[in-house]
């Protein structure tokens, strides 16, 4: 059994970021997604801005000149890493395709929100500290949990599709349902670690209660591809975030909560999956297979380079009343593709690749384990959403985020990789703390002997 695994070098914590690293992403994602008033899908592709718009506008505007103000337009000083450059390629070309859009207006206004968006996840990744990412985490929680009460206390109108949908603000209930799965992902990430609760920031009973309301607030949006995500991302985080116990726990518990939901909730199961429609609207899942249909062919028709940034929010609107690509890689093949699709797929692959090698890492494996469980949730969620490949939404800001909490574990560094008995043994000891104890008595005591020197 090594030493070092057990009793790891401690060093002091490096100096926080400032009131930035949580304060500005947070800003660009409300003023993204939150809204006071609603309006059509073909008033946003027409170009015209009301109030609202010109006031997120202005709030990523600040945040870039801040930015740039505080540590200026310089090349990095450090040789970029692979992940930080797949996601710079993507956002990069992302945004140039904006030139060729049938749309430019929105185009452009998009393409400059996602650079803005990529500019900060890169100055996090390399100038913020895993303490400034847990608060951001935490205020993130509690952002979505006030929202509830706003929708609870004050429901705004709603449209023919959305009555009986749960909501807050003019917020649509598939984007509601995106915040409550990420914060119900990180409520549990953070309320699972018991041998290591100083990466807590609040009592366990403040997280359970948070976990019940958001749990319930998702159950009420009627988002299945949210709920879905979500049950997914929670197999992947416990899967993960605390090792191989993490994965014994999945199979009893996981095959026990199923079998107890199947018998006892089964009429009520049914109902959320339907949700009051016919059986041949389910069948082309909301008419959005007819609109892949129709994407398809316009990705045939301009297959290389897409049709430019913006463009499925507005090609389909005359055929079938839809914005949009309904999935996040039908949209960045309409959009951006081959080639566009390439670097988005790209950056997925190479994300999930890193946070696995983090996870082997057990001073890692939490953090590693609960961005596994959040990006898990937005391959299932982008099933019938397209947010994950579309610029200045929360999925497009969260998944940014992510490569930059990973690319700060990999600044911080984790313990030595270790052979799989001692990473066993290691796991058993620390879960024992009688044993901790008598491990460090005996490594203090200067009666122990020493090993005899191998010549």
């Amino acid at each position: 059994m090594t030493v070092k695994g057990i009793f790891p070098r401690r060093t002091p914590p490096p100096p926080s970021a400032g009131w930035w690293a949580v304060a500005l992403p947070l800003a660009l994602m409300l003023a993204s997604d939150y809204k006071l008033r609603s309006r059509e899908v073909d008033q946003a592709v027409g170009g015209s801005a009301d109030l609202t718009v010109l006031v997120e506008v202005a709030v990523y505007g600040m945040a870039a000149l801040y930015l740039v103000y505080k540590f200026g337009l310089r090349p990095p000083s450090r040789r970029i890493t692979g992940l930080l450059f797949a996601a710079w390629v993507f956002c990069g070309y992302v945004a140039f395709s904006a030139f060729w859009s049938p749309f430019k207006s929105l185009g452009m206004v998009r393409g400059a929100q996602l650079l803005v968006t990529m500019l900060l996840a890169h100055l996090l990744a390399t100038r913020a500290t895993l303490a400034d990412l847990r608060r951001l985490a935490h205020v993130f929680i509690g952002i979505v949990v006030i929202s509830v009460g706003i929708g609870v206390a004050h429901p705004f109108p709603r449209t023919r599709l959305t009555e009986e949908r749960f909501n807050w603000l003019y917020v649509h209930p598939v984007q509601a349902g995106v915040y409550l799965g990420i914060a119900v992902l990180l409520t549990v990430g953070y309320l699972i670690r018991w041998t290591t609760p100083q990466d807590r920031l609040w009592h366990p009973m403040l997280y359970l209660g948070a976990l019940a309301v958001l749990s319930g607030a998702l159950v009420a949006t009627g988002t299945r591809g949210a709920a879905l995500g979500c049950a997914l991302g929670l197999v992947v985080l416990l899967a993960t975030a605390r090792g191989p116990k993490g994965r014994v726990d999945v199979l009893v518990m996981g095959a026990a909560v199923a079998a107890l939901g199947v018998l006892a909730f089964s009429d009520s199961i049914l109902a959320f999956v339907a949700r009051g429609e016919s059986a041949e609207t389910l069948s082309s899942l909301n008419s959005r297979t007819d609109l892949w249909s129709l994407a398809m062919k316009a990705y045939s028709e301009e297959p290389i380079f897409g049709r430019g940034l913006g463009a499925s929010r507005g090609l389909f609107l005359d055929d079938i009343g839809l914005g949009g690509g309904h999935n996040a890689f039908v949209n960045a093949l309409v959009d951006n593709g081959t080639v566009g699709t390439a670097a988005f797929v790209a950056l997925l692959l190479t994300l999930g690749f890193v946070l696995l090698m983090l996870a082997r890492h057990r001073t890692l494996r939490a953090d590693a384990g609960m961005l596994l469980g959040i990006l898990g949730f937005f391959l299932a969620d982008s099933i019938t959403t397209e947010g994950l490949a579309a610029p200045a939404n929360v999925s497009s800001a969260w998944l940014l985020l992510l490569v930059a909490w990973a690319e700060t574990m990999r600044r911080q560094g984790g313990d030595p990789q270790q052979a799989p008995d001692d990473a066993l043994e290691d796991e058993a000891l620390t879960d024992d703390p009688a044993r901790v104890r008598a491990s460090a008595g005996a490594l203090a005591s200067p009666h122990v002997e020493k090993a005899p020197q191998q010549p």
